[in-house]
């Protein structure tokens, strides 16, 4: 193996042990009531609407379409099919820095439709999370390692897609719902 090569494995497995840690760090430090509020909210909104950009809307498709295995009623927010939201729903918005205008812009229309807006990031100042009727926040302070290892909103994107799968397991008990019944509903049955 060539130096370079081994170099690229010492790095490949230091970053992998350094997002689980973090992530798992992170998420122990959210506040078991928000996780029992957020199951809530879930078990009796009529429609679940999710939105994120970028690689926080990509592990929000991943959360939707979990939803919809779990048998609710969920939809990605800028998707041609996806209807209004209205009072009583519930609107998940995942974004690391929670400034993105249109996220930002996504969380004031919710709010005026009076639908319940649960809000995913990692900075509880930003204009985003002053709009949530619930904040989730997963906390991860800087460190030297952390450029290196975990670029960009790598330790966000990793924590929220654990975040959200987890959800979907505790509403999986919650409604008497199992893989079975889940793969009923898979798109592609498997």
């Amino acid at each position: 193996m060539s130096e370079r090569a081994d170099a690229s494995e010492r790095t490949f497995h230091r970053a992998q042990t350094y997002i689980g840690e973090r992530v798992s760090q992170s998420l122990k430090g959210v506040d078991p009531t928000l996780i029992d509020r957020t199951l809530e909210i879930l078990r009796v909104a009529p429609s679940t609407f999710v939105y994120g950009a970028g690689r926080s809307g990509i592990i929000g498709r991943a959360f939707a379409m979990r939803l919809v295995q779990a048998g609710l009623r969920a939809y990605v927010i800028g998707e041609t099919v996806t209807p209004i939201v209205r009072r009583g729903d519930a609107v998940f918005i995942l974004s690391g820095r929670g400034e993105s205008q249109s996220s930002v812009q996504t969380a004031n229309i919710v709010r005026r439709e009076g639908a319940e807006l649960v809000v995913v990031t990692a900075r509880p100042t930003s204009k985003l999370a002053h709009a949530a009727s619930l904040l989730i926040v997963l906390d991860f302070p800087e460190d030297a390692d952390r450029p290196r290892l975990a670029p960009l909103g790598t330790l966000f994107e990793s924590a929220s897609l654990r975040l959200t799968d987890a959800l979907v397991a505790a509403l999986l008990e919650i409604r008497g719902e199992s893989e079975d019944s889940m793969r009923r509903r898979h798109a592609i049955m498997v």
